[in-house]
């Protein structure tokens, strides 16, 4: 037995460590917290990356059609810049693809000039097709994105 008046170390430690567990849960909590919003940030970045991809493999596909369209029309010069070419409402071929287009691709639109499909057909038969969109979370003043495709057609 102790004497008394005598110090005890076992008794006096509770009432310093008192509160420390709840810090230690809240240091954790918020360490767990921030760990999540790393992840969530992650996840709305490969979303974003994700959309971005489709948009380009869907205008790789549609100047790919277009390009097909052309390869088994008639190829010379002239019906190719008759029919393809972008213009007014007599190129139908141009504008059959231009509905593809808009129904397929974000942020283009008859009245945003700057997100219509570009098609050209120079004399040698070279034939330059140029996609551009805006994805959803895009304002509109920034430059829409752009995909272009060239290739050699008329006989």
């Amino acid at each position: 037995m102790a004497a008394a008046g005598s110090f005890h170390p076992s008794a006096a430690a509770p009432r310093r460590q008192r509160g420390m567990m709840l810090i230690e849960a809240l240091i954790a909590l918020l360490i767990f917290s921030i760990g999540i919003l790393g992840i969530i940030g992650l996840q709305a970045s490969a979303v974003q990356q994700s959309t971005d991809a489709r948009n380009r493999a869907e205008a790789a596909y549609l100047a790919d059609q277009l390009m097909g369209r052309m390869w088994v029309d008639n190829r010379n010069v002239a019906n190719l810049q008759a029919k393809y070419q972008s213009c007014g409402s007599s190129c139908i071929g141009y504008w059959a693809w231009y509905g593809t287009v808009k129904a397929t691709l974000p942020g283009v639109a008859d009245n945003v000039a700057d997100t219509q499909p570009q098609v050209s057909v120079d004399g040698a038969g070279i034939v330059t097709i140029s996609l551009f969109w805006r994805a959803t979370s895009d304002s509109a003043t920034t430059p829409p994105h752009r995909y272009d495709i060239q290739a050699q057609i008329a006989q």
